[in-house]
């Protein structure tokens, strides 16, 4: 059985914003990416959290990512705000348009936050999940280093590019979670299952000549495969024209990838829309989203999207979580 230790939500934040704040990372970069660590082992997805530490550090020390960058806000239009990451972390861009994202979304009724130039943003679900927090319907597009063929080819030309979409709830938390890639599963698992020499189902990934396997090694030099064959395929190219095209960030086909140490900065982008539900639903938008919820509850076995990961969150606020520890090893050397 695999070794592990119980830690709390802010000793896993502290420890992460020690580690990347030891790795050449300014404390106001640290800071946003080291919460997002915690949220994300608070929901239960390992593959994203604590794990990423060491990437993170390494990417600092080899320069594919500026610890040091200070993100630069502008508003181009009315409605809509757009952050340069400056090839830094992207959590700290997310966090500067958010500041002007929500107030503006609540005012105008909607409105847009592009940010590129930037780096893996972890748990898109984190950051739409603000966003409902806010009292706004959230909508989340990033995309990243190809990883994807189109239907009938074999090279890779598209990222996993999740989407997110997190609608609020009555109480200040968000009611319903989307936050799916176009892969079958994330390539963090893959790679997690590569780390642990394990593995992996069937399904997941394809070789270089475009053949399924089951070695993690082979599908991570070949590709992902796409949720729903064409349909995940088509959910890429939709992340990639949001993320990528409308913020003029890096196409997944260019990118540098966000594993290794090879090829500089990504250069990657998110998109995020925030609508206000009482500019377009006459008033009724709760009404609806509790029905449409009971509709999925009223059911024996049925499970809404994100009923995991706040099952896992309320585990871990109350219990903590038990982290691998190897992996913690790991992360404490790097402090």
């Amino acid at each position: 059985m695999t070794a592990t230790e119980i830690l709390s939500l802010a000793e896993i934040e502290d420890l992460a914003f020690r580690a990347l704040v030891k790795a050449g990372t300014s404390e106001a970069n640290a800071r946003p990416l080291a919460v997002a660590t915690a949220m994300t082992e608070a929901d239960g997805v390992a593959s994203h959290g604590l794990a990423y530490i060491p990437i993170y550090a390494q990417h600092v020390d080899c320069g594919k990512v500026d610890g040091q960058a200070v993100p630069v806000l502008d508003q181009p239009r009315p409605a809509a705000v757009t952050v340069d990451a400056a090839t830094g972390f992207a959590h700290s861009a997310i966090d500067l348009g958010f500041e002007k994202l929500i107030p503006l979304a609540k005012e105008m009724g909607v409105a847009v936050l592009a940010v590129n130039n930037s780096y893996n943003c972890g748990v898109l679900g984190v950051h739409t999940q603000r966003l409902a927090q806010a009292g706004l319907l959230g909508l989340g597009f990033t995309n990243a280093p190809a990883s994807i063929a189109p239907s009938g080819g074999a090279r890779p030309v598209v990222g996993t590019n999740p989407f997110s979409i997190a609608a609020p709830g009555p109480e200040g938390a968000a009611a319903l979670l989307i936050d799916q890639s176009a892969s079958t599963i994330a390539k963090s698992e893959v790679m997690k299952h590569a780390r642990e020499g394990r593995p992996v189902p069937e399904g997941w990934v394809l070789d270089a000549q475009g053949q399924p396997t089951t070695d993690p090694d082979a599908g991570l030099k070949g590709s992902m495969v796409p949720s729903g064959g064409y349909k995940g395929v088509g959910i890429a190219l939709t992340v990639e024209l949001m993320a990528a095209a409308m913020t003029g960030a890096t196409l997944g086909a260019v990118a540098s990838p966000f594993s290794g140490t090879a090829g500089g900065p990504p250069k990657t982008g998110q998109f995020f829309i925030a609508i206000d539900p009482g500019a377009t639903s006459g008033g009724v938008f709760a009404e609806k989203l509790a029905d449409l919820i009971a509709s999925i509850r009223g059911q024996d076995g049925a499970r809404l999207p994100g009923d995991g990961r706040q099952s896992c969150r309320i585990r871990a606020a109350r219990e903590g979580v038990a982290v691998n520890a190897a992996l913690l090893e790991k992360v404490r050397a790097l402090i």
